[in-house]
């Protein structure tokens, strides 16, 4: 099992934490982990990417150009790693920041409206954890229980009570993520 992900978005989103999450949780798990974050030199409103790669042996590099995912959470991300998804791969996307659709036929696409989940629970610092139930739902190599466990390693102690706020949102990104395409 390899799976090599990137998580693209504005700085502000939660791409980078997202990405760190699930690196824990793979860690959690006992998997090999890569994560490499990339980002501009303004933190809110700047783009940023990270790339995560997820393997059950040793990983030879964390340096790669095509993906098994691509988890899409603005326009100019969309537009910069659509191609890069390898054929059969995923694209996961938040409609909310998307201009134009995603084109690929050769992959599976997926939307999950984030936005409103974390509306709903009242918390706009759950909406990256909306996408990464999606994610989860439509890729579910890791444990729920897991995922807790790198909520736990990487929510700085300030924000504890968030928790469960989290995993309630991980949850409803589970329930609400629409496959639009697929091979």
């Amino acid at each position: 099992m390899k799976e090599e992900i990137i998580i693209a978005g504005f700085g502000g989103q939660g791409v980078l934490s997202m990405g760190k999450i699930l690196a824990y949780s793979a860690i959690m798990q006992d998997l090999e982990v890569t994560w490499m974050p990339s980002y501009g030199p303004e933190m809110r409103g700047g783009t940023a990417n990270v790339c995560v790669i997820i393997s059950d042996r040793k990983i030879s590099s964390p340096i790669i150009t095509t993906y098994d995912t691509a988890i899409i959470l603005n326009q100019q991300s969309l537009d910069k790693f659509e191609k890069s998804v390898k054929s059969g791969g995923l694209l996961i996307y938040d409609p909310s920041g998307i201009t134009r659709m995603p084109e690929r036929t050769d992959i599976t696409v997926c939307s999950i409206d984030a936005i409103e989940v974390a509306a709903e629970l009242g918390n706009a610092k759950v909406y990256n954890m909306a996408v990464l139930g999606a994610y989860l739902k439509t890729k579910p190599s890791l444990k729920m229980e897991n995922v807790v466990k790198g909520l736990e390693k990487s929510i700085p102690s300030r924000y504890k009570d968030l928790i469960e706020k989290n995993r309630e949102a991980i949850e409803k990104g589970m329930e609400r993520v629409k496959i639009l395409s697929g091979k």
